[in-house]
């Protein structure tokens, strides 16, 4: 029958049939393609993402196939792709031989013909879903994960489904801004999009990463999903405009001549600084520069261009099934930027000047670098020798004797009080 004599009452009936759902669905698409071929489908999204969804044992798709009104199968993996295993609704073609085997289905061109209209009009239907926005909320909240899991699979659909994709950012308060939102409400002069990912949306809003954006007017997106970090990897750029991530090497923010030559001379001024920190720090960081991402922090922790995020790093930790080997070549070479502003680094460049070997500065550089592990969202290797530093801290605050064991100067950053049991920092109070 014709799309146009069939109500809604009417799909949403049929839709509750072939489903066995309870609710009514979001949103229908019913066609029917002529031409070298002819089938007719009617597609159906869901309201809600079942609980099982990516559960690798499931059913991959809930599409019925049928030929010549005859029923086929239930489960043709050939025509959908995973990531759009959520749609459910009936193909019914007029090509297909009745006698047709799994086998021969696999390689049928037909079967490639059909599945390749079907995502077409997949794609199609969530477009006018994005019309109206509380529908699109809805199905963002539930199937958001299978857009970012499609631009991951299908390269052919890619641009198209990068305008679906929706991210809170540190300009768009409790609502969700598109990549072609970002783009028309660029400042003047910039050229890439900037993004950050993190565990939670609390957790990047507060990062020492934004602060030089932010302070500038630059919109940052906050991906936070891990699939983001997934899908991020293969959508490069969006109409031209490149993706930058804000924790990796390779920020450039515009800047004029003058502001060029002025850091220039202030990387100069902190070479031996970052010489000093690097000999402290050894391999726990591949170098030490100067950075001017930061305005209120005196460091954070930078990744390389195309290795793991920190973020991606916890997420490769947290997987059950890892290979332990892997970590050793992806894991994130460290970059250690620090804030040429900052107080804190002022005074340690001070320190450093006047003696380098100063147990004081060793003791304030690995605190540094310890407490900008946890800032830039890395984990600690050695929680209990941060801990003792701290507690050592407290204690020269509140003025009371060193209780650090022992044995804690077996830990090489650390070292033993002088004999008269006042420590360097004491000294310095």
């Amino acid at each position: 029958r014709p799309s146009s004599d069939i109500t809604k009452e009417q799909y949403a009936e049929f839709y509750k049939s072939i489903s066995n759902d309870w609710e009514e669905h979001l949103a229908v698409k019913h066609f029917s393609v002529e031409g070298q071929l002819e089938f007719r489908a009617i597609l159906f999204v869901p309201k809600r993402a079942p609980f099982d969804m990516f559960e690798s044992r499931k059913k991959q798709n809930n599409i019925k196939l049928y030929v010549r009104r005859v029923f086929i199968m239930d489960n043709c993996e050939e025509l959908i792709p995973e990531w759009l295993g959520f749609i459910k609704g009936i193909v019914d073609s007029e090509d297909l031989p009745l006698n047709i085997s799994r086998e021969t289905l696999q390689q049928n061109k037909i079967l490639k013909v059909i599945r390749k209209n079907i995502v077409k009009k997949c794609i199609e239907l969530f477009n006018e879903i994005a019309e109206n926005k509380e529908d699109w909320k809805k199905f963002y909240e539930a199937f958001g994960k299978n857009i970012k899991f499609g631009i991951h699979e299908d390269s052919a659909n890619r641009e198209k489904l990068a305008e679906l994709l929706r991210y809170h950012s540190t300009k768009s308060g409790d609502e969700m801004v598109s990549l072609r939102d970002y783009i028309d409400n660029m400042k003047e002069g910039q050229k890439d999009i900037y993004f950050i990912t993190g565990e939670s949306k609390k957790a990047v809003e507060s990062s020492p990463f934004l602060e030089e954006l932010k302070k500038r007017g630059f919109e940052v997106l906050f991906m936070v999903e891990p699939i983001d970090e997934y899908a991020i990897q293969q959508l490069k750029e969006f109409d031209g405009h490149k993706l930058v991530s804000v924790t990796k090497e390779g920020l450039e923010l515009p800047e004029d001549e003058e502001e060029k030559s002025r850091k220039e001379q202030i990387k100069k001024d902190y070479e031996k600084l970052c010489t000093t920190i690097k000999d402290i720090l050894g391999d726990k960081v591949e170098k030490v520069q100067v950075g001017f991402r930061i305005v209120d922090s005196p460091c954070v922790l930078v990744t390389g261009e195309f290795g793991w995020s920190a973020n991606m790093e916890r997420i490769m930790k947290a997987q059950a099934l890892r290979d332990n080997s892997m970590p050793m070549f992806m894991s994130a070479k460290k970059t250690m930027e620090i804030n040429p502003n900052h107080p804190i680094i002022k005074e340690l460049r001070t320190k450093a000047d006047a003696d380098e070997n100063d147990k004081t500065v060793k003791d304030l550089v690995w605190l540094i670098f310890e407490t900008s592990l946890l800032t830039s969202g890395f984990s600690l290797d050695e929680p209990s020798s941060f801990a003792s530093r701290i507690f050592r801290m407290i204690s020269l605050g509140l003025n009371v004797e060193d209780i650090t064991p022992q044995d804690a100067d077996e830990a090489p950053e650390l070292e033993d009080d002088d004999d008269d049991g006042t420590t360097d920092m004491e000294e310095v109070d």
